[in-house]
């Protein structure tokens, strides 16, 4: 499925339970770190790799214009019903927000996600979240894409953060209730638009 910038309807999703596990592989842009067949190693935030595991860098480097679109193209290759997010760090990923703030039920085996916080008007270092919005399996062959509006700045090494949030899930030491995958971007602004100073190190 192809979407522009998605239309959020509400600041929280709700789903029914699912099965304990999800994984997604980054396709589009070219993701950081080797990815195995299921996309691991991705559960250590804010990049993938896990406390055991840090995963081994690609060396990949994708280059785009300030002010246009960059393509985002996912493949959940385990499924869990949830929803991504997109944000983008500029010098440093600790720029990067924390992953969704999320509403828990307590079970026998311990606390299992129910919801989380959408942000209906993302800002700065957000750049889109409520993607794809699911709580069916996609078809093996499926895509989740979009074309997602990058910041007019400049940059040499940007770290593209995509999570995928997962409902119906446990807590997992690495990534909590969430799964992780970055791309670096070059960013070059256009010289035809304003420089986007809500970005760090953008100057005139």
């Amino acid at each position: 499925m192809k979407t522009a910038l998605p239309l959020l309807l509400g600041a929280a999703a709700l789903f029914a339970p699912a099965i304990a596990g999800a994984h997604f592989i980054l396709h589009a842009p070219a993701a950081s770190l080797v990815q195995g067949k299921i996309g691991d190693p991705q559960k250590l935030g804010p990049c993938g790799g896990t406390s055991s595991n840090p995963g081994e860098p690609t060396g990949a480097v994708t280059e785009a214009r300030g002010g246009d679109t960059i393509h985002l193209k996912i493949q959940e290759t385990v499924f869990h019903p949830g929803h991504y997010r997109v944000a983008l760090a500029v010098k440093d990923v600790a720029e990067l927000p924390t992953d969704p703030e999320t509403v828990t039920r307590e079970t026998p085996r311990g606390p299992i996600s129910v919801s989380a916080k959408i942000d209906p008007k993302p800002k700065a270092p957000v750049l889109a979240d409520g993607l794809f919005i699911h709580t069916t399996k996609p078809a093996a062959d499926a895509f989740h894409e979009a074309d997602i509006r990058l910041p007019n700045i400049n940059c040499d090494a940007c770290t593209l953060q995509v999570i995928q949030w997962m409902a119906e899930h446990g807590y997992n030491k690495d990534g909590g209730y969430s799964y992780h995958h970055c791309a670096t971007i070059k960013i070059t602004a256009n010289p035809k638009l304003r420089l986007d100073k809500r970005w760090p190190g953008q100057r005139k």
